[in-house]
């Protein structure tokens, strides 16, 4: 029976074989991924890391997929701890103080597990700091609770991409700064600790119990030939299309993002979230607005700065209620043909395409209406490596129109 660990920044190729010899290494999972194995009953699949910026997060109904089909499915650490805790109900087993806290209600946030990282060649080298592991370093004692209350406190109103030691330093007030360097220095790693609990519970987790859960009402959308051949790639193409070139999209956006908002409960909830509860907004947030904007009332401020920092406070993913609008939009088709296009140049292309950064860097030109960074907020890229990313593909493109 196999074993499929989906990892990457968490714990590394070396790290999981060390433990479990027999298991496959995979990427971090994201939507579509577990559907494209071929599983038995049996099997386990460990989920550990998992995506939900650069690409749609692992789905709930594919997860269940496998738990219908007989696989043992464990979740630990980051995304795998997130998903198991919404998901123990139906034989999902999560092990771990990470899912403890999701699962406890003490954390709901994707941005608690979060962490910017580099790519897969480098082996996702981590640039930030994980607000568990932040937790978990103030719950050891070793400094003061006032100090670790006023530094978590700190480090969850920055979005999760500054939340290196350097800028929490810089973002804690003077006198907390000697604890940031002791928790530093500690380096606690809960969801590391928590991973490997994972690895050593293969062969411990069993599915759910027959006939506590309704597979054909749960799984209503999800086909065996789905499960064979997952189609979704094509669609985000086309939605990536739109976010980069359209210059309807932030309008999109933002019409999207604002419904789900109102969902949460508006303003009120906006308050909670951000931590605002007079008509100041501090700096960190303010830097997500351009100066015009700046100038709006309230309200009107604290919408827009949630709507750019989404992933932080929130972890419904976007990406499924946009597509759902954009593929009603008349341009959809005239979107569709520029992923065709963008695959013939790159196909034709003469010249290598350069590293995503570098991408990202002559794409910005394309935005001239607002500093890059609420630009890229406009358009749901939380960051230069994730435009660069996405660029990537349709760099050949973008160049062949501008010749």
């Amino acid at each position: 029976m196999k074993v499929v660990v989906y990892t990457g920044p968490t714990l590394s190729a070396d790290e999981v074989r060390a433990v479990r010899p027999d298991a496959r290494v995979a990427a971090p999972a994201a939507r579509g991924d577990l559907l494209k194995d071929d599983w038995s009953p049996g099997d386990t699949a460990v989920i550990i890391d998992g995506y939900y910026r650069e690409r749609l997060s692992v789905g709930h109904k594919e997860i269940l997929w496998l738990l219908n089909e007989g696989v043992h499915v464990i979740g630990a650490a980051s995304m795998g701890a997130l998903r198991a805790a919404e998901l123990a109900p139906f034989g999902m087993t999560g092990v771990g103080e990470v899912y403890a806290m999701f699962s406890s209600g003490e954390v709901d946030g994707d941005d608690e597990v979060a962490v910017l990282h580099g790519p897969a060649e480098r082996g996702y080298p981590v640039g930030t700091v994980a607000l568990v592991n932040l937790r978990h370093g103030v719950a050891r004692g070793t400094i003061d609770p006032a100090a670790g209350g006023r530094i978590v406190a700190a480090a969850k109103a920055r979005p999760f991409t500054h939340r290196s030691w350097e800028e929490l330093e810089e973002a804690v007030d003077p006198a907390d700064r000697a604890a940031v360097a002791v928790l530093r220095e500690e380096q606690w790693d809960v969801k590391r600790l928590d991973a490997l609990a994972a690895l050593e519970a293969v062969g411990d987790a069993r599915p759910g119990v027959a006939g506590a859960w309704s597979a054909d009402v749960a799984l209503t959308g999800i086909t065996h030939y789905e499960a064979l051949k997952w189609r979704s790639a094509r669609d985000l193409d086309v939605m990536n299309a739109a976010r980069l070139f359209a210059p309807e999209y932030p309008q999109v956006h933002a019409s999207v993002l604002t419904e789900l908002l109102a969902g949460f409960g508006g303003e009120a909830h906006a308050r909670e979230k951000l931590g605002v509860y007079g008509d100041e907004l501090p700096p960190e947030l303010g830097r997500w607005l351009t100066p015009e904007e700046n100038g709006l009332g309230t309200a009107e401020r604290l919408r827009l700065v949630m709507l750019r920092v989404w992933p932080v406070w929130q972890s419904e993913d976007w990406r499924r209620a946009v597509l759902d609008r954009l593929r009603r939009h008349p341009k959809w088709p005239e979107w569709s043909d520029l992923v065709d296009a963008a695959t013939t140049a790159r196909e034709t292309a003469r010249a290598a395409t350069p590293p995503p950064e570098f991408c990202a860097r002559l794409f910005l030109r394309h935005w001239k209406t607002a500093p890059p960074q609420v630009e890229m907020a406009r358009r749901g890229f939380y960051g230069m490596d994730d435009l660069g990313r996405t660029v990537t593909p349709f760099f050949p493109l973008d160049a062949q129109r501008r010749r």
